[in-house]
């Protein structure tokens, strides 16, 4: 299966791996491998991470948490687990004491974290507002439209609006 990317920011493509939500929702990531095959894809680890039936569950808890969040609802759970997570230590090198750097294994736990905190600078940063649905019938993905004017439409202009932008013109088409 592969991964869509098109929000913009981690936190927010993290919302992506469940697709069609007001449609037919499908599951990108359908299990713990698969997880871990995202955080790889996704440029948060140099490869795919072990993740436990625990940490799976509890990702799939705060990616809907953020989705919520990011659309505008604001519930008190979600909020405290979106801090529980971005309170947790980032994932990154160690100085050893001959002062060489040692890398850490990245684990599926220290990447959540990461993902919360990117979520936490984006709902309090200049970019809140912007965090928009695609307007396409059959899409329900979220962006973050750092345009100039801030009148982004679609998730991609590739795909959605495309598809968009060419239904129009042939409804307005006179034959």
């Amino acid at each position: 299966m592969s991964f869509t990317w098109v929000g913009g920011r981690p936190a927010v493509d993290f919302t992506a791996t469940l697709g069609k939500r007001l449609q037919t929702p499908f599951e990108r990531v359908p299990t713990a491998a698969d997880l871990g095959r995202w955080f790889h894809d996704a440029g948060l680890a140099d490869h795919p991470v072990a993740v436990s039936p625990r940490i799976f569950t509890r990702a799939l808890a705060l990616r809907e948490a953020l989705y919520r969040l990011f659309t505008g609802t604001t519930l008190a759970a979600d909020v405290d687990l979106v801090n529980r997570w971005s309170a947790r230590p980032l994932p990154g090198p160690r100085l050893t004491r001959d002062r060489r750097a040692e890398s850490t294994t990245t684990d599926a736990a220290g990447l959540l974290s990461v993902l919360a905190r990117d979520a936490v600078d984006l709902l309090t940063g200049p970019l809140a507002d912007r965090i928009h649905t695609c307007a396409a019938d059959d899409c329900s993905l979220l962006f973050v439209d750092e345009s100039r004017a801030g009148r982004r439409r679609w998730c991609s202009m590739n795909s959605c609006g495309a598809r968009a932008k060419m239904a129009h013109y042939r409804a307005t088409r006179v034959d």
